[in-house]
């Protein structure tokens, strides 16, 4: 990939300048160098506006040892540099005089050379890979989430805010104002929002924001945990984007709609097709569901989310495509000419943005480099189909649990090169403990189930 912001003679790009210039016009104050670690957690260092300059010329050092998933404590130093392309005000302000705004960054080693374990980096390395071969990637999420109660000391409850349901409207979605002024937040911070609505379950929401490269998407997906999570707080609210926070109702989602282009355009669309999508689209979508047990793991990252991938609440657990119903991994949605695309299904909103669109990325493109078939659509209800005929359809179903999608994950190695060596293996270790520890949990429900009976 061509550096877009390449340096004259070592100085400031055209990019940074511009910066610098907003911070003075803006009086930021301070500046949140953000990243994310290997689990996407947020994390930020917050530097004085003076010291933007030599952020974007030298680097802000950071002790990686301390950052999940990084490196050993005998290699710590690493350093944050910001990408200009991704500065925001900050909407909040402390005071009416003053403000901060937000850099997402880079993470550079000791050696001055890209860290290969950085979440933002892996995405990186695989969408050179599409350069290479000829695309870009633009993904368009669609985030869910609950806005909770909190108690009389401020701790997250599992009481929903309001009693609404789909699409419903006030005065069952008491919440609609705090939409609202999410939505504002985040177009003060630059985001397009195409629409908001009630979801299903009570308590739970979704904002779906306008398609963008792949990058930027994970970029904004961070954001927008971040903003979503600050405005609610202000309500004396939490949010959450636990998958599955409450038994027996719909958990949260992060439906992912993919497209690809090239110099001609759209390179998933062929309105001579049935549904509008073009060899390459199939064979992409091919790749999807041949790694999709494998790239679970990333897109599907806690032990909470496979208590959402389960029959009965919307969420797919079928490695099948259709254009007609909710239950296969893929839908085709009813869009021809630059609007093809299809949208996979299975991730939530708890995953590494990065790694997430990485992991799906890599899949499909190795579905083109091998001519991947996905197969027919799958028209019926798959959750009506019994094994039988489910073996006679050859539709495969996603991993039941954590450890056992970390194990797909082990296993594929597509998915194993895309991520490196590095995160690959430092992911899985994280995720295994986290299974493992898991499994030695006594909960509650065993207790009620159990303790008198036995």
């Amino acid at each position: 990939m061509t550096d877009e912001h390449a340096k004259p003679d070592g100085g400031l790009t055209a990019e940074e300048q511009a910066v610098l210039d907003e911070i003075e016009e803006e009086n930021i104050d301070f500046l949140r160098l953000q990243f994310t670690d290997i689990l996407g957690v947020v994390k930020n260092v917050s530097v004085p506006a003076h010291q933007a300059e030599k952020a974007f010329t030298e680097g802000i050092y950071f002790d990686g040892s301390s950052i999940e998933g990084f490196v050993r404590i005998q290699e710590s130093d690493m350093r944050l540099v910001p990408d200009p392309d991704t500065f925001a005000v900050l909407p909040w302000r402390d005071d009416g005089d003053s403000g901060a705004a937000r850099l997402i960054c880079d993470i550079v080693d000791t050696d001055g050379e890209p860290f290969v374990g950085g979440p933002r980096q892996v995405l990186k390395s695989v969408l050179e890979e599409a350069e290479e071969m000829g695309y870009s990637v633009s993904i368009g999420p669609e985030p869910e989430f609950f806005l909770f109660k909190t108690d009389d000391e401020g701790n997250a409850t599992t009481t929903p805010h309001d009693n609404g349901g789909y699409f419903d409207l006030a005065p069952k979605d008491l919440a609609s104002d705090v939409r609202k002024e999410i939505i504002f937040t985040l177009e003060e911070m630059g985001f397009e929002i195409e629409a908001s609505h009630h979801e299903v379950a009570k308590g739970q929401h979704e904002i779906n924001f306008k398609y963008d490269d792949a990058l930027s998407t994970a970029d904004n997906i961070a954001t927008f945990r971040a903003v979503v999570r600050a405005v609610a707080a202000q309500h004396d609210l939490h949010a959450t984007f636990m998958p599955k926070p409450i038994a027996d109702i719909n958990g949260s989602g992060m439906h992912s709609h993919i497209s690809l282009f090239d110099e001609d355009g759209n390179a998933f669309a062929d309105e001579s097709d049935e549904f509008n999508l073009s060899e390459t689209a199939y064979q992409f979508m091919g790749g999807i569901l041949n790694h999709a047990p494998a790239f679970t793991a990333v897109t599907n990252p806690t032990v909470n989310s496979y208590k959402r991938l389960v029959p009965g609440y919307e969420a797919p657990i079928y490695v099948a495509w259709s254009d007609t119903n909710r239950s296969a991994l893929v839908r085709v949605p009813d869009a021809a000419g630059v609007s093809a695309r299809f949208e996979v299904r299975s991730p939530d909103p708890s995953c590494n943005p990065y790694l997430g669109m990485a992991s799906l990325i890599a899949a499909g493109l190795d579905g083109i480099k091998t001519g991947a078939d996905p197969g027919d659509p799958v028209r019926e209800d798959i959750y009506e189909f019994d094994d039988e005929k489910r073996q006679e359809y050859g539709i495969e179903t996603l991993p039941p649990n954590l450890g056992a999608a970390v194990e797909e994950l082990e296993a594929d190695e597509v998915l194993q090169e895309a991520l490196g060596p590095h995160t690959s293996e430092k992911f899985a270790e994280a995720k295994s403990q986290e299974f493992s520890e898991y499994l030695t949990q006594v909960s509650e429900w065993e207790e009620d189930r159990y303790l008198e009976t036995f």
